[in-house]
């Protein structure tokens, strides 16, 4: 069998920023899910793959096709483990007012609430 070698753009597009059809991309995905071993795998792959601009606008403040990142989503699944993760996760790529403005604000605003 042929190894097929992917570029950084092609890893990038196809794989870690691609989205389903529901505008959710593999990030989205995995705050959704329990699994915090193949969010950390994710992580690692996307520092080495893609530029600091990637993963703060597409991974960690991108939003799916109902306008919810990644914060929101986690949130949505009520498991702990994983809205620690990704907590850890964005204080290392966000400040601290990115992360009230995109991640609690964008939701308040959305349900009609001032956030007070």
């Amino acid at each position: 069998m042929a190894k097929v070698r992917l570029t950084t753009e092609e890893i990038k597009n196809e794989m870690i920023l691609c989205t389903d059809g529901e505008g959710r991309n593999a990030w989205h995905i995995a705050a959704f899910s329990d699994e915090v071993d193949e969010m950390q795998r994710l992580w690692e792959l996307a520092k080495k793959r893609l530029k600091t601009e990637d993963i703060r606008n597409e991974m960690l403040l991108g939003t799916d096709g109902w306008r919810r990142n990644f914060w929101q989503i986690a949130a949505y699944s009520g498991k702990l483990d994983v809205m620690q993760r990704l907590w850890d996760l964005a204080k290392v790529r966000l400040t601290t007012e990115e992360i009230k403005m995109k991640c609690y604000y964008a939701q308040t605003k959305r349900e009609g609430s001032s956030g007070n």
